[in-house]
């Protein structure tokens, strides 16, 4: 197919000349050739630029494109030559000087979708399998010709991926939407797009568009609201990653995309600084990592999009929050919806912040890995039973379900671990007497939810442990057959730190049973009528937070 340039800036042609256009539709500029070309997007031998300057640089003759790379180290200068500053750049060896004709200017859309998707079949030859052109390149076909036959029918393409493809406008109108109007998916990462105008020319004629990926492209947004605010009608997932877009240009977009789910802002430095006013209603999922100015109050601009289910904060650099609407043990009105928070390698030290996330209504999943408060101190394990159990809504934890008998023995370890703290503060198992102060209640908001639940904690249970007396580490348990009546119930001693393999390898010399025929699970008489499974062989008794006088339960 004829390359098409016609739409393009960079064929805003003042010179009489033209480009010269390579077979693979890329433009390349002639040495003579005057273009408005600054702020343009352009490749230099696989490395991206932006075009801050053209003319001629003396005492060298000729036309001189002076571009701003986006790796700095691939400069030499600042933009300045020999005293005189030609254009600025935001980094002191971010700039370069090069010759027009080693520049590429890019392709446009419909050229790249059929360089990358335009099959031409070879010659048929006696019925045989024959090698097909993917990008001028023969590849062999052999088993696959339903697929050719499908991909080289472009008005069948529902989904297209074409990064670092070089694009860098949309060309001819109409000629996409002709061309390919079932699109649905299309990933334009990495490209040479410099203007949202530009995105808007490719996506009006995409009237099916669900996906859109610009991540990569160093584009300009308007400094008003775009007239056509039906551009993206079908549009759910836009992902604009370390595209330079601002908090307020996203707001000015937003109208044009009225049934978006989710949206990616990943590494724009983005610093939120209004309300989303009738914009932004319908996402179900915010990315807003690696933009580290971040912080709560303007979490807190958000924190009404009525239906945000998922919100990742990974590297944002956030330490603390706060719900100011919601008191200790109380639920916020902020983020109704919140399902899944992601806060990932930031600075969150103190406990107060997981405290704080209790009282978000519908939170279910939370990530919170690589943080000070997750990397040291009293271990992983630890921590994470913490966490469980002061966050009482929650399912999964760092993508690991928490099972119940998971929750119970975190909430079990919780209340013994406090306990005393808990009893200096006023608490009492009386509960006519049970005044903890507020301290403690705002430092641990669920403990006395936990108490109604399992029980205060008794002088026993809180007595420190003498390490390394094994005396002090055995549990004395009830050992009961419910499927054998002719069984009585035995009572053992067995260590805390006894693994459930080796508690059924006893039980297995004992009962000459199989040891793959043995199924256990324990009773507390804190919780009658509840069995939990200990399903997990590797597992301690600890670790179930088994009991000195509960009931193992033997099955085989």
């Amino acid at each position: 197919m004829k390359s098409s340039v016609e739409g393009c800036i960079i064929c805003s042609v003042v010179s009489k000349r033209s480009p010269h256009i390579l077979d693979s539709g890329c433009i390349i500029m002639n040495d003579t050739l005057t273009l408005d070309v600054i702020g343009r997007r352009v490749e230099v031998n696989g490395e991206h630029a932006t075009v801050r300057f053209s003319g001629v640089v003396p005492p060298v003759a000729g036309l001189w494109l002076g571009v701003e790379w986006d790796n700095p180290a691939r400069g030499k200068h600042d933009g300045s030559h020999e005293g005189i500053v030609y254009f600025k750049c935001r980094h002191p060896t971010g700039g370069s000087f090069v010759r027009p004709n080693k520049v590429n200017f890019g392709v446009d859309f419909l050229t790249a979708v059929n360089n990358r998707y335009v099959l031409e079949d070879g010659p048929e030859e006696d019925g045989k399998e024959q090698p097909v052109t993917i990008g001028n390149k023969p590849v062999e076909t052999i088993g696959f010709d339903s697929v050719i036959k499908q991909q080289s029918q472009l008005s069948k393409l529902q989904e297209v991926s074409l990064r670092n493809c070089v694009v860098s406008c949309a060309g001819d109108k109409g000629a996409i939407a002709k061309a390919c109007p079932n699109i649905r998916r299309v990933d334009l990462s990495r490209n040479l797009l410099s203007s949202w105008d530009e995105v808007l020319s490719i996506a009006d004629q995409l009237k099916h568009l669900e996906v859109l990926n610009l991540s990569e492209n160093k584009l300009h947004f308007p400094s008003v609201s775009p007239s056509l605010a039906g551009t993206f009608p079908a549009l759910k997932v836009l992902v604009l990653n370390r595209t330079g877009i601002t908090w307020a240009e996203v707001l000015r977009c937003a109208p044009g995309w009225p049934v978006l789910e989710e949206l990616y802002l990943k590494s724009n430095d983005i610093s939120i600084s209004e309300r989303p006013a009738d914009v932004l209603q319908t996402v179900k999922l915010l990315d807003l990592s690696s933009n580290p100015l971040i912080d709560e109050n303007q979490l807190f601009l958000i924190a009404h999009l009525p239906r945000l289910e998922q919100l990742i904060l990974s590297d944002v650099g956030i330490s603390s929050l706060h719900f100011p609407d919601a008191g200790t043990g109380c639920k916020t009105s902020m983020f109704p919806s919140l399902q899944y928070l992601v806060v990932n390698d930031n600075q969150i030290s103190q406990w107060s912040f997981i405290n704080e996330l209790d009282k978000l209504q519908s939170l279910r999943a939370l990530s919170c890995v690589r943080n000070p408060l997750t990397e040291g101190g009293s271990g992983p394990q630890t921590t994470r039973q913490f966490i469980i159990a002061k966050i009482g809504q929650l399912k999964t934890l760092n993508k690991c379900e928490i099972l119940p008998e998971e929750r119970r023995g975190a909430e079990l370890d919780y209340r013994k671990a406090f306990g005393n703290e808990w009893k200096k503060a006023g608490g009492h198992q009386d509960p006519d007497k049970n005044r903890p102060n507020e301290e403690f209640l705002a430092a641990h908001p669920r403990y006395q939810s936990l108490c109604l639940k399992y029980g205060a904690p008794e002088d026993g249970e809180l007595k420190t442990r003498q390490p390394f007396l094994l005396k002090n580490q055995l549990l004395t348990l009830k050992i009961k057959y419910p499927n054998q009546v002719d069984q009585k119930v035995t009572e053992k001693q067995l260590p805390d730190s006894m693994t459930i393999q080796k508690v059924k390898g006893l039980l297995s010399r004992l009962l000459k049973v199989p040891v793959s025929e043995l199924l256990l699970s324990y009773e507390s008489p804190k919780m009658p009528g509840r069995e939990i499974e200990l399903e997990n062989d590797q597992q301690s008794l600890q670790f179930y937070s088994v009991e000195n006088g509960d009931y193992l339960l033997v099955r085989w």
